[in-house]
């Protein structure tokens, strides 16, 4: 069993590495048009790019020579090396009068189509052999077993919005196993992409940079400690402080630096491109903290996050109004989108999202393909529920709401799942209706059930389960709730509770915890933590109480939003069923467990049963 714990490695893959070549030169020997795709690739990582071409310049192709004559490189007549007895040996002294060379690539061993000149295998090898002992890593066009690397298929995106090339690159390698299916794949990866998906990388990494800008000498220390676990991290969910005005420079950093990784992680691709400096400068720092609203700011100009164009006035909620705007009075409307997939949603919640609403106030989770539904010209919110701020973006929220409604707007409060299950419809029904909006709300199919049946998980069943507890896994203020004591006959569901998996993990196991009302739960109880329930890269990790949180560290990066079911209903539809678990006292320990998970300690399931993948 424990040979089965990891993963075992494959051969056949590569190590795909990222280089950063500044100040390091490339060496190009060939002087053809792979040549120059080389060669732009180098110089697009910083690197001095030298180019041997037999002939010299000549030679070269049209974009070497203008590249030269650009001053971007330089071109070395490779028949001087060519025309001595011992090649190796003044290829060899060369590469001594290069002392930051980093790579070799070699692109005349593919035939020119012109000349159909080839670079013979013999000499091949022996440039092989001479950058080998040289220690420098090499690449030989269409030679496999003489290349220390390859090139993937890769393709650098462009910030549409300033037309210039973004951070964003991706690449894509077939081990030589199809070249050509490679640069296919590249092709149909990016037409599958967001269309700004560079403009939205861009601001991010400049939001990551202002984030930085409290970073001093003496938090320093702290801030490089932050960084490795928001690098680490299984999720960007991880609590912290709520903030206050009490707030200091490394509470404000590990804040900051927290929210960048909850927008990089749940808002939509396009809304992160339209983000303009002031835009991330308000949410990085919002104006409300603690329920207290600091002094007014005027805002004018183009709202990015937003989408729309607003001349705004944002007045203290202390403000008062001598001359009462003359506008007709909105309308409140709280919505459900379901678990995720657009195909859940309600007639009723289509209808207001596509016809009827003129603002929409969208929690953070409310996926791209639902948002994708609503109109170019309704003004779109999201969310700034960031761990630490969620009772700060939760009253924003209702106050733009507020705001809208009092110029005459239709709001909709979309909210994913179903409003009323913990989905804090209840706060904002009565805060909404304190200022003279009384609001529409149309559930929504709610993920607490909808989640484990796309699991194929039955939260009740005859013979298994014969009750259902819903719960939150995180109380007010980040606070720890009480979990109910365990009852065999009983699921229990827990909802936003995978951040928090081994406190919650304590308080069902601990025969003396102090967060759990009844009886501890059985270490061999079925459990599984279902991720993105409903979409196409929805995952189930199924296991047993005591293995899940090291299943789960072991399976990696997580799939918010995520949910937690528990009990015996977790194996009921399994293989040919089981169905008799309150009737078979004496089976129910860990051979049924273990047999059920074919002797490991943990399974995964990936993706949707085909009728539902193709609604994707």
């Amino acid at each position: 069993m424990d040979g089965e714990r990891y993963p075992q490695p494959a051969s056949g893959g590569s190590l795909i590495l990222a280089f950063r070549l500044q100040s390091k030169t490339t060496l190009i020997i060939g002087s053809n048009t792979l040549a120059a795709n080389r060669a732009f690739a180098a110089l697009e990582a910083e690197s001095d790019v030298i180019v041997l071409a037999p002939g010299g310049e000549a030679s070269a192709c049209d974009e070497l020579q203008w590249r030269m004559h650009q001053k971007q490189l330089s071109i070395v007549d490779m028949n001087a090396l060519h025309q001595v007895a011992d090649f190796a040996a003044e290829f060899r002294a060369y590469l001594d009068t290069l002392p930051n060379l980093a790579l070799v690539c070699v692109t005349d061993s593919l035939a020119h189509r012109e000349s159909n000149t080839r670079r013979s295998y013999d000499s091949a090898k022996a440039i092989f052999d001479v950058c080998r002992s040289c220690r420098i890593l090499v690449n030989i066009t269409d030679v496999p077993e003489l290349c220390d690397f390859t090139l993937p298929a890769a393709h650098r995106f462009a910030d549409l919005g300033t037309g210039r090339p973004s951070p964003l690159q991706i690449a894509i390698t077939t081990n030589g196993q199809g070249c050509r299916l490679g640069g296919r794949l590249r092709r149909e990866i990016i037409s599958s992409l967001p269309q700004n998906v560079g403009g939205a990388t861009e601001r991010l990494g400049r939001m990551r940079q202002r984030a930085k800008l409290t970073t001093t000498p003496e938090n320093l220390p702290v801030f490089q400690q932050l960084d490795k676990e928001t690098s680490e991290s299984l999720t960007p969910n991880t609590p912290v402080p709520q903030r206050s005005i009490f707030e200091s420079p490394v509470e404000r950093l590990q804040r900051r630096m927290r929210w960048v990784a909850q927008m990089s992680e749940y808002w939509p691709i396009e809304h992160l491109a339209r983000l303009q400096d002031s835009d991330i400068d308000e949410l990085l720092d919002s104006q409300v903290i603690d329920g207290i609203q600091a002094p007014p700011t005027q805002r004018t100009g183009h709202s990015t996050t937003e989408g729309f164009e607003q001349t705004d006035t944002i007045p203290s909620q202390h403000g008062l109004l001598i001359e009462q705007p003359k506008t007709f009075k909105g309308r409140v409307f709280l919505v459900g989108s379901g678990p995720g997939h657009p195909s859940l949603l309600t007639v009723a919640t289509l209808d207001v999202l596509t016809k009827r609403a003129t603002v929409v106030l969208s929690d953070k989770l409310v996926p791209a393909s639902v948002l994708d539904l609503i109109p170019k010209h309704v003004k779109i919110h999201i969310a700034k529920k960031f761990p630490g701020n969620a009772d700060n973006a939760q009253n924003e929220m209702m106050q733009i709401g507020v705001e809208a409604a009092s110029r005459g707007e239709t709001v909709v409060r979309l909210k994913q799942g179903d409003p009323m299950v913990y989905g804090r419809a209840g706060e904002e029904v009565l805060y909404f209706r304190s200022h003279g909006f009384e609001p529409v709300v149309i559930p929504g199919v709610t993920s607490a059930i909808a989640g484990p049946t796309f699991a194929g998980i039955p939260v009740t069943q005859r013979g298994v389960s014969d009750s259902l507890t819903i719960c939150t896994g995180v109380g007010r203020h980040g606070k720890d709730v009480y979990i109910p004591g365990y009852e065999r006959s009983r699921t229990l569901v827990i909802l936003m509770g995978v951040a928090r998996l081994k406190s919650l993990l304590e308080a069902l196991l601990s025969e003396t915890s102090k967060n759990r009302n009844g009886l501890a739960y059985p270490s061999y109880l079925p459990i599984a933590i279902v991720e993105r329930a409903s979409m196409p890269d929805q995952r189930v990790l199924v296991s047993t109480l005591t293995s899940i949180a090291e299943a789960l560290e072991v399976l990696g990066e997580q799939r918010p939003p995520g949910m937690i079911v528990i009990g015996w209903s977790v194996l009921a539809l399994h293989d040919t069923g089981f169905i008799d678990a309150l009737d078979n006292d004496d089976i129910l320990d860990h051979e049924v467990v273990e047999k059920w998970l074919s002797g490991k300690t943990s399974r995964t399931f990936e993706g949707l049963v085909d009728a539902w993948d193709q609604l994707s």
